[in-house]
């Protein structure tokens, strides 16, 4: 038998934020002093389910019944490993190269790659 979790039952929720602060309740308990973020997911004709994190949000507004999980931070290392193994070492040369913000400077290429990958993984030519 599994011990019960907090997402088996809808819980009474409430979220405010004005983008500095805010204040997360369940079942009418402030937790804010706890919870340094969340995530508030919805669907249409499902309960919506608010994960709770340790990153801050800002500007949300909710109240009503959620589904609560408590959620864990995701190591990014292996993401980050698998996008650098399908990058083309050429490509990314050469695109580098191309930069029009190449200043002369002793470290130009080096940023010019960073700056590369980056514009990459952010989906961007």
């Amino acid at each position: 038998m599994t011990a019960p979790s907090m997402a088996d039952q809808p819980r009474q929720v409430r979220l405010m934020s004005d983008g500095l602060s805010g204040t997360v309740e369940v079942d009418g308990a402030d937790i804010s002093a706890q919870v340094q973020g969340y995530n508030l997911e919805a669907r249409v004709g499902a309960v919506p389910l608010l994960v709770l994190y340790a990153s801050p949000h800002q500007g949300v507004t909710f109240e009503g019944l959620a589904h609560v999980a408590i959620g864990t931070e995701q190591d990014p290392g292996p993401s980050i490993a698998a996008f650098l193994a399908n990058v083309d070492p050429g490509a990314l040369q050469q695109a580098a190269l191309a930069r029009d913000d190449l200043d002369g400077s002793k470290h130009e290429v080096t940023r010019a790659i960073l700056a590369q990958l980056a514009n990459w993984a952010q989906g961007k030519t």
